[in-house]
């Protein structure tokens, strides 16, 4: 089980919670991909890729939280990370990756929807569209992983990351996201045996995971 941190930032008012049939089916969406009881395919991978295209241009003024508290707890409280490559997956319009350069010597944005890393060009130096089931980096060489309101593949995962690597998985809405996965259910659905810090934070939530020793 995860090792919960004590709440250091309180949950201002006004959270956006999304409609709770539509943020349930995303969950169970979620859920099932984790778990293998949904494949992805190219199919599915087209698709959500022309959905966030369209949503790009309007992404940071309509769909985005605008709050970082989750990142900027995780990142002073979740370490020590390890130093080398960090791979940004979903990282959209770049709302994220300013923090995450001052953290990291190298930060590769990665996303499925070209029209959100053209959205991202000012904010991220480095930006590659991918897939993240097949990821464009040899075995273990990622240092870590960062996954904010992102689908979760486990084997990729697992397989991209360093012996050492971290991966730094939020939840930016905690419990009413989306996407929310907790990280007892990522510790599960990971190849191999993990260990976790875990905290809420804002609106979200994050945790930090590694292997086991």
């Amino acid at each position: 089980m995860p090792t919960s941190l004590p709440r250091i930032w309180p949950g201002p008012a006004g959270k956006p919670i999304p409609p709770a049939g539509t943020a349930d089916v995303f969950r169970s969406f979620a859920r099932d991909l984790a778990t293998d009881r949904r494949s992805w395919d190219g199919g599915t991978s087209r698709f959500i890729a022309a959905q966030f295209d369209q949503l790009a241009a309007e992404w940071d003024t309509t769909r985005a939280t605008g709050r970082d508290e989750p990142l900027r707890d995780a990142l002073h409280h979740g370490g020590p990370f390890p130093e080398g490559i960090c791979l940004e997956l979903g990282s959209g319009t770049g709302l994220f990756t300013r923090p995450l350069c001052r953290m990291f010597p190298c930060v590769i944005s990665m996303d499925l929807s070209e029209e959100m890393l053209r959205q991202a060009a000012a904010r991220s130096p480095v930006r590659v569209r991918a897939d993240a089931t097949a990821l464009p980096l040899a075995d273990g060489r990622g240092s870590v992983v960062v996954a904010i309101d992102m689908l979760l593949f486990p084997a990729e995962t697992a397989r991209a990351l360093a012996p050492d690597g971290v991966l730094l998985w939020i939840n930016q809405l905690g419990e009413d996201g989306p996407l929310h996965l907790p990280a007892s259910d990522v510790i599960a659905a990971l190849p191999g045996d993990w260990q976790a810090v875990e905290a809420d934070a804002g609106w979200g939530s994050w945790a930090v995971l590694r292997r086991a020793c």
